[in-house]
């Protein structure tokens, strides 16, 4: 995990996480970039999730300390631990393999206002650039997000987005449970439920600049699936 602060400052204002597993290709210039965009006053953690391609060695070559959870746990868990060790007033979430950009991150945090609990980067509002996902998972994330919106009342274009930003104080009361990728159902599931107030705004989606996702498609939509309707009926 990377803790990185400018300590000539009381706090930053605004945390990024990131779970990374196996990201070498893609986590040194996703780190320049968030610094680029948000400067040296944000707090970035990284948590390198059991990863065996040298994507902490890549981390700590961008200038970062790295704490890495062995073996690998699962996106769920990594995000939950980086969540533990943010501050800031603002925790913005993205991918660590460059299909999010960093220098969008401004875009969700100008919806950051004092009403607001949740600002969600929908792809489907924004660009899906070519090779940014696949022809059957972006059906199955429509048909879900369209499910989830059912259930809890609330239009929601894109429910699985893993760009987003989060009222830190909020964010940090969640008790979550999920280990894997149904951790993104089951953070906005919890905001619905809570009466929060949720935006969302368009972002663009890339594809991967490197490395395999972990994501399997029936295991993972099932996982997402349940975890609805535990968080709706339990």
């Amino acid at each position: 995990m990377i803790l990185k602060t400018n300590t000539a400052e009381p706090g930053p204002a605004v945390s990024v996480v990131l779970a990374a597993h196996n990201e070498v290709a893609t986590i040194a210039q996703v780190i320049a970039d968030i610094e680029t965009t948000l400067g040296t006053a944000v707090q970035l953690v990284v948590v390198d999730d059991g990863s065996t391609d040298g994507t902490g060695d890549a981390a700590r070559d961008a200038g970062a300390d790295v704490i890495t959870l062995y073996p690998n746990q699962g996106k769920g868990n990594a995000l939950r631990e980086g969540i533990r060790r943010t501050t800031g007033d603002w925790v913005v979430f993205l991918d660590a393999d460059g299909q999010d950009d960093p220098k969008e991150i401004p875009l969700l945090l100008s919806r950051a206002t004092a009403d607001v609990t949740m600002v969600n980067g929908s792809r489907f509002l924004g660009s899906l650039r070519e090779g940014a996902i696949s022809a059957p998972n972006k059906v199955g994330n429509v048909v879900l997000t369209q499910f989830m919106s059912l259930l809890f009342g609330h239009k929601i274009t894109d429910s699985q987005a893993g760009f987003r930003a989060f009222r830190g104080e909020f964010v940090r009361s969640l008790t979550l449970r999920s280990d894997e990728y149904e951790i993104e159902t089951e953070m906005l599931a919890k905001v619905l439920k809570a009466g929060e107030r949720v935006l969302e705004v368009p972002v663009t989606r890339y594809e991967r600049a490197g490395g395999v996702t972990d994501f399997r498609r029936v295991r993972n939509g099932l996982r997402i699936l349940g975890t609805m309707l535990w968080e709706r009926f339990a």
